[in-house]
């Protein structure tokens, strides 16, 4: 089994098995990322703009605003704009102005990125299996169980309320 003191050269021990899970975490969610941005850059994206692709794929037809795509995002974005704006030029998404509020942009997928998100589907929804399926069904059941305890403790004090929604990679 991997040794997270072995795998990064540290000599001292850690200074509590508290920073030890919280490196371990950093860690294996570097990895993890690495392997899904390696599968999604096959196909000229990145997890990021798969993420954003995801969530309007679920509400389309209707679109989502600039806020609400980014309160749903996996990682925050720090500029959910310009982001937006890349996707716009790869013609994977539309931008217009809500009918009744023409204050308002709601963003919607358009038909290339549908058709993308039907190409990666199969590969992306394989990727849990290639990464975790060495683990049983208990313990990703545990690990769950887990990450969203620990998340949960960070978004108390950070002043964060938890959302009820939870959307794919």
């Amino acid at each position: 089994m991997a040794n997270l003191k072995l795998e990064i050269a540290q000599r001292k021990p850690f200074a509590s098995l508290g920073e030890e899970a919280f490196l371990n975490l950093l860690r294996t969610s570097d990895r993890l990322h690495r392997a899904f941005e390696r599968k999604a850059r096959a196909w000229g994206v990145t997890s990021t703009q798969y993420n954003v692709l995801r969530i309007l794929r679920g509400a389309h037809p209707d679109g989502l605003t600039c806020a609400a795509i980014g309160e749903r995002m996996i990682a925050a974005v720090p500029d959910i704009t310009r982001l937006l704006a890349r996707m716009k030029k790869l013609n994977l998404i539309r931008q217009r102005r809500d009918r009744r509020d023409r204050r308002t942009v709601r963003t919607h997928i358009s038909p290339a990125g549908l058709e993308l998100l039907q190409a990666l589907d199969p590969l992306i929804q394989g990727l849990p299996g290639d990464l975790l399926g060495h683990m049983s069904a208990a313990e990703l059941a545990e690990l769950i169980r887990l990450l969203e305890l620990a998340r949960r403790h960070s978004e108390e004090i950070s002043g964060r309320q938890p959302t009820s929604e939870s959307h794919g990679p």
